[in-house]
This record gives C-alpha cells, sequence and structure tokens, in this order.
C-alpha cells in the first residue's frame, strides 16, 4: 500500500471523483437509455438487440457506444465521423429522460462527505468520469450535489474515449500558468478496476471505495479500499493530512 499522504505539506490536494458507484447508485437506467437512443437516431443500430459484450463499469460513454456499433458491423470510420453526433444526442436525449430528482439515488453518507470535504481549505473537488460532460452535469445538479464540481474542471467521456486519458485531462484544466495540477497531490476516487488503472496511468494515488459492483478483493490494486462511505472519509482525512 502507498501511503496516501502528498509532497507538499499544507497543499491542497485534488480529488478527482468518479460518478457511478462512486457518488451515485441506480442512476444509470435513463442514462443507458439515452445512449440507446442516440445510436438508433445516428447509426439505426438497435443497441438492445445488438447487446454488450464489454463490462460498462469504468468505461467512457464513447468506448460502449464503440463497443457496440462494432458488433452490429459498424466500420471504425463511420464510428469516427459520427462520434460528434451520437454525442449530441445523447446528452439531449438525456436531458429528457433523466428524472427530475436523483436524490434518492446518492450513495448512503456521500453528500455529507462533500459537504465536509467542501468545508476544508485541504481539498479541491473535481470529476474523472466516462460519462459525456452535460450528462455528468446534469445527473449531480439533480442528486443535488451539482455545487461542489466547480465547471471548467474535471475529465470526462466527452474529452477522450479513453479513460486513462482522462486525469491528465482533468490536472491540466485545475493547474495555473499552463502547468498541470501536481501528481502527487491528486487523488482518484472510484468503484471500478478502470478507475484504478486510469489513476495508475498518470502516476497518481487512487482510493476504491465497494459501493459499485465489485467488492473490496476486486479492488485490492488500489492504494486503500473503502467498503463505506464511512471508511471513505477517513480516508481521505488521511489523503488531506499532507
Amino acid at each position: 500500500m502507498i501511503a496516501l499522504v502528498g509532497d507538499s505539506a499544507g497543499a491542497p490536494t485534488l480529488l478527482l471523483f468518479d460518478i457511478d458507484g462512486t457518488l451515485l447508485s441506480g442512476a444509470a437506467v435513463a442514462h443507458r437509455n439515452a445512449l440507446y437512443e442516440a445510436l438508433r437516431l445516428v447509426h439505426a443500430v438497435d443497441a438492445p438487440a445488438v447487446g454488450l459484450s464489454i463490462h460498462p463499469g469504468g468505461r467512457t460513454d464513447g468506448e460502449i457506444a464503440r463497443s457496440i456499433l462494432l458488433d452490429a458491423g459498424v466500420s471504425a470510420t463511420r464510428i469516427d465521423e459520427r462520434a460528434e453526433a451520437v454525442q449530441d444526442a445523447c446528452c439531449q436525449a438525456y436531458a429528457r429522460l433523466c428524472d427530475a430528482d436523483l436524490s434518492h439515488h446518492l450513495v448512503a453518507g456521500i453528500a455529507e462527505l462533500l459537504e465536509w470535504v467542501a468545508g476544508t481549505d485541504r481539498a479541491r473537488l473535481a470529476l474523472v468520469t466516462g460519462n459525456y460532460e452535460p450528462v455528468a452535469r446534469l445527473k449531480l445538479t439533480r442528486a443535488g450535489i451539482g455545487r461542489w464540481f466547480p465547471t471548467g474542471q474535471g475529465g470526462f467521456g466527452s474529452d477522450a474515449e479513453d479513460r486513462a486519458a482522462l486525469p491528465p485531462i482533468a490536472r491540466r484544466r485545475a493547474g495555473q500558468a499552463g502547468v498541470s495540477f501536481p501528481r502527487e497531490r491528486t487523488v482518484v476516487i472510484g468503484d471500478t478496476p478502470r478507475d484504478i488503472a486510469c489513476a495508475r496511468a498518470d502516476g497518481l494515488r487512487c482510493i476504491a471505495v465497494a459501493t459499485g459492483p465489485f467488492d473490496a478483493e476486486e479492488l485490492s490494486g488500489a492504494d486503500l479500499v473503502a467498503r463505506s462511505t464511512e471508511e471513505l472519509r477517513d480516508a481521505l482525512d488521511q489523503a488531506l493530512a499532507a
């Protein structure tokens, strides 16, 4: 286990939160249906009939869409040419399909944890999620926690199809004068092995939470595994102690 302590005493730590399975639970149905609608409108592909041959946990919207389209026989060139159209159609559909109130999908204790983190001067909050950004922002707004995650920050599935590319994007946006936010003061928080992998790809520390589809043993590659939001608070308190 790597000590969850940065190298700059007293400096703030950038906390990059995943959404589905980490902040929210069971809120992906409308999102999935919006993506399926986009694939039907843009590519005339019946996604439920094609099925999904990969586990969606920790993947970007674009990666999930590509997998379905490839399985449906759509060429990679055509997928690339229409990727922006799929994204736009998905975001428009999600705005229509998303429930007005998603607060009941908050992982237990998350709202209080975010308020605690935001109330300190030791942390900066941002997102690293495979969701397209408009989808991510609407989810969190309707769950009542969007205010903790400032616009212009984070990394999203609309920025890159490769999840591993998102932490560097988030650090760049959090930096100043063209210098990215330091790796040693950045922590990824997520609930899937792919969250851990994207942190490792950028040389970052990672706290995994077993509040999604993976248990603690499957998340053992993280620096620390929290089995609940209460344990996550203890882990974050350690990470922010530097």
